[in-house]
């Protein structure tokens, strides 16, 4: 379990430091500072994914059909809300953070699914983690502006982008022996 807790760890600390030391990360460069932050993240996704195919802990509640069609109703919206964010659709206009919403979601659904105490741990401080990161970002950056609108062929890109990755997502699940639709 602590691959996994230290995993999470990194995570967090690697995208919170340029809010939490700003100093320190300008210290580092706009250009030379993203590969030491790249290079952390890669090592906890590495750490996460180890630590929680290691990790044993209690089973508090399992998989059912309703939680499984909730949880692929959430993988929808979450991978529809990463596409919007890059694109800038109508979406990313009317919510600050899209991508760590997305990100939520993401979290949240797979809360919903795994009841043991490893997906807690890495799902449920994911998510934790996500919230934090917005409520920072808008302490750090009270004054948002939209972006400007785009045209309708963008919405519809990133609709069909967000479907397309969920079916890879799950089919590389289903590869992995973790049915995804129950």
């Amino acid at each position: 379990m602590i691959w996994l807790i230290l995993g999470v760890a990194l995570w967090w600390a690697a995208h919170l430091f340029k809010r939490v030391a700003p100093g320190a990360r300008a210290k580092l460069g706009d250009e030379k500072g993203k590969g030491p932050v790249a290079i952390a993240l890669l090592i906890s996704v590495a750490l996460m994914v180890v630590g929680y195919r290691m990790a044993d802990g209690a089973f508090f509640w399992g998989r059912s059909p309703a939680l499984v069609g909730v949880n692929n109703l959430l993988m929808l919206a979450a991978f529809y809300l990463f596409a919007a964010a890059g694109m800038k659709t109508r979406v990313s206009r009317m919510m600050r953070h899209p991508q760590l919403t997305g990100f939520s979601l993401w979290a949240a659904g797979h809360l919903l699914v795994n009841g043991d105490v490893p997906s807690l741990v890495l799902f449920g401080g994911l998510l934790v983690w996500a919230l934090v990161e917005m409520a920072v970002i808008n302490r750090a950056v009270p004054d948002w502006t939209p972006p400007d609108p785009v045209p309708a062929k963008k919405e519809i890109m990133a609709l069909v982008g967000g479907i397309v990755v969920f079916a890879v997502v799950a089919l590389i699940h289903a590869w992995l022996g973790y049915n995804p639709f129950g």
